[in-house]
């Protein structure tokens, strides 16, 4: 139903109506009873049937509506066609008279969601009332800024909170949830990104392709949270290691990876030598079986390979999989060292 479909009645408000009526906010709840009945002589009634429109997105901006009683609710069509709600219209609540002032297209579809009763002022009588009643266009106008600043504002806390939601989701979708490091889909994906956007010429980078050595043998002798411990040390100390540009990965169990830009192969190497070190000497107090409360304290050990682009490699997979053969060199020569892929 458009608005110049709609079924209006020409009989005023009933003066009960309207004493109820005007305690509830609304865009006349600002006049008194003579101002009202100034403009009444404009207003018409409307009633809407359930799931009937008011005014559809798109339509021009004529008239504007305040509620009576029943309820309506906003949409708005997605790109696909679908229609989203966005929010619901109570007794009290005044709509479309942006669209009026501002002389531009209805931003939304409004729809009955039960049977419903509304005031209509049209446009045109709107601007009739501010040139020839000043005080109460005045009035009128007013409300309408003070709700528009409240709509502005929960508009704005809303979006804000949108913004927080969709960051910790970017978060939580990018790493590893144990370790607090990247995980194997953000370090892959920066990976390919820095290939296709960097010129290799001009740009270097080295992967670290790493795992703890024998962790195994610790979750079978003390258990899977012993393990769980060790690779999160592990993983401090890797976040301690590296740069705030460079990207430390899990990749899964004991698995991790480090891309550093602007890196070649020595001061990858020095790198990985620091962090072989550090993981070599700290010692880590686990639980001596899953249900005992005495603890002791281990270490472990780390074996590394490294490959550098565009030396040893000229795609995302040829650096990958020449750190991981330099990784599986360092663990073929007896673990705990650095080997660098060439």
């Amino acid at each position: 139903m458009s608005e110049k479909d709609l079924n209006l009645s020409a009989e005023s408000i009933l003066p009960a109506t309207l004493s109820a009526f005007l305690t509830r906010p609304s865009l006349f709840s600002v006049l008194n009873e003579s101002e009202f009945n100034v403009i009444q002589s404009f207003l018409k009634v409307l009633d809407l049937k359930e799931g009937e429109s008011i005014f559809r997105e798109g339509d021009a901006g004529e008239d504007m509506f305040v509620l009576l009683s029943g309820s309506l609710s906003a949409y708005c069509a997605q790109s696909d066609g679908t229609q989203r709600k966005l929010f619901d219209i109570k007794p009290g609540d005044f709509l479309g008279e942006m669209s009026v002032i501002a002389h531009e297209p209805r931003s939304a579809t409004i729809i009955a969601s039960v049977d419903s009763t509304l005031i209509m002022l049209k446009g045109i009588d709107f601007f009739c009332i501010i040139k020839k009643h000043p005080t109460i266009g005045f009035k009128m106008l007013r409300a309408i800024s003070v709700v528009e600043n409240q709509w502005l504002d929960q508009s704005s806390k809303a979006y804000n909170d949108l913004i927080r939601w969709g960051e910790a989701a970017r978060h939580r979708a990018i790493t590893d949830e144990m370790t607090g490091l990247y995980n194997r889909r953000f370090l892959e994906e920066s990976i390919k990104r820095r290939f296709k956007h960097q010129p290799l010429h001009l740009r270097i980078m080295s992967l670290l392709m790493m795992d703890l050595d024998r962790i195994h043998a610790i979750n079978e002798k003390y258990g899977s949270r012993a393990g769980d411990l060790i690779i999160t040390s592990a993983a401090e100390i890797i976040r301690i290691c590296v740069r705030s540009g460079d990207i430390a990965a899990r990749l899964s169990g004991d698995e991790f990876a480090i891309l550093l830009p602007d890196t070649d192969k020595n001061n990858a190497a020095r790198v990985a030598e620091r962090i072989r070190e550090k993981i070599e000497k700290k010692q880590v107090m686990i639980p001596v079986s899953p249900t005992a409360d005495e603890s002791i304290l281990i270490s472990t050990c780390t074996s590394i390979g490294i490959s550098t682009a565009p030396v040893n490699a000229k795609t995302a997979e040829e650096l990958i999989n020449t750190s991981d053969s330099a990784l599986r060199r360092a663990k073929e020569m007896g673990r705990n060292r650095v080997e660098v892929y060439g």
